[in-house]
């Protein structure tokens, strides 16, 4: 198992190599979640290493998220980025914005990028945000419950998970939903085989439309990091006959039922599993919790 080889997945990371890469070798094309687990934690910290070397790629790529947001023209309380990781875009987007969000939600795979992410957003001032771990394909969150959901290159490396990943990624959603994701059909040839070799989602677009999602928008995106890594821009609106209101989001990503803070840990009466806080950083993968049927009679 990955997780046993840690200090020498490390050092295979320190010469340079891609961690994912090595990880699939005899293991086939997709990536599985804790390759990108791992990966990811790997990484931590080189986002906000490379804003603060060059940041105007970040400054021109966050505006413009902030005016396809702006542009949609909803009232709305709650924003959430899936996939958060050190917090880079969600920040400045959130500083760019017209209309501010109350609460501003974040989860990531990676327990060090969201503990990145959240010195980030306290660096730059933003005390109304809620980060924790969570998985894309199971997120800690309740039906309709965030106004407005957006992505930044967070599906990308799910290639053949991508109806998947709408599903999920509707469910939480409650006004719209707004994907900035590698666009396979954009590109040219040769950043269609980097891409298929990297493991990198396909026909996202053509999937929400199979799925019967109301697309709005779905075009190039103005601002894209790599020639190779296109960006594409789709915007689903999502037709709710009803707009309830969600008091607390958090679920048990076992059972969805309601999360809540009691002695230092997130419990789920309901489920009587409970998930641990670790330095500030809720834990909320399936996988971090822990049985405690009697958790509420220790003080």
């Amino acid at each position: 198992m990955s997780k046993k080889s840690l200090k020498t997945i490390k050092k295979v990371y320190e010469r340079g190599e891609n961690i994912i890469q090595h990880l699939k070798q005899n293991k086939g094309n997709h990536n599985t979640l804790e390759m990108i687990t791992i990966s990811y934690d790997l990484q931590s910290g080189t986002y906000i290493r490379e804003v603060k070397k060059n940041p105007r790629f970040n400054r021109e790529y966050t505006a413009a998220i902030a005016r396809v947001i702006d542009e949609l023209g909803v009232k709305y309380d709650l924003l959430l980025e899936a996939g958060v990781g050190e917090a880079t875009t969600l920040a400045n987007v959130v500083l760019k914005l017209r209309d501010k969000p109350k609460k501003v939600f974040g989860f990531d795979l990676s327990w060090s990028r969201t503990r990145y992410a959240i010195e980030y957003l306290t660096s730059k001032h933003i005390n109304n945000s809620f980060l924790f771990t969570g998985n894309l394909f199971n997120i800690p969150l309740a039906d309709d419950s965030i106004d407005i959901v957006y992505t930044s290159h967070t599906i990308e490396p799910n290639s053949g998970r991508e109806k998947e990943a709408l599903r999920e990624l509707m469910r939480v959603t409650k006004k719209y939903l707004v994907l900035l994701e590698p666009a396979h059909e954009f590109a040219n040839e040769e950043a269609r085989k980097r891409m298929e070799s990297h493991g990198y989602i396909k026909n996202l677009y053509g999937s929400a439309v199979d799925l019967g999602m109301d697309v709005i928008e779905h075009r190039l995106f103005d601002h894209s990091n790599n020639h190779l890594n296109p960006t594409g821009l789709i915007v689903i609106k999502k037709d709710l006959k009803t707009h309830r209101t969600v008091r607390n989001p958090l679920v048990c990503p076992v059972t969805r039922t309601p999360l809540r803070l009691i002695k230092g840990s997130y419990f789920s009466s309901d489920s009587l599993l409970a998930y641990p806080v670790i330095k500030g950083v809720p834990c909320l993968l399936d996988e971090n919790a822990v049985i405690a049927t009697h958790y509420k009679r220790w003080k």
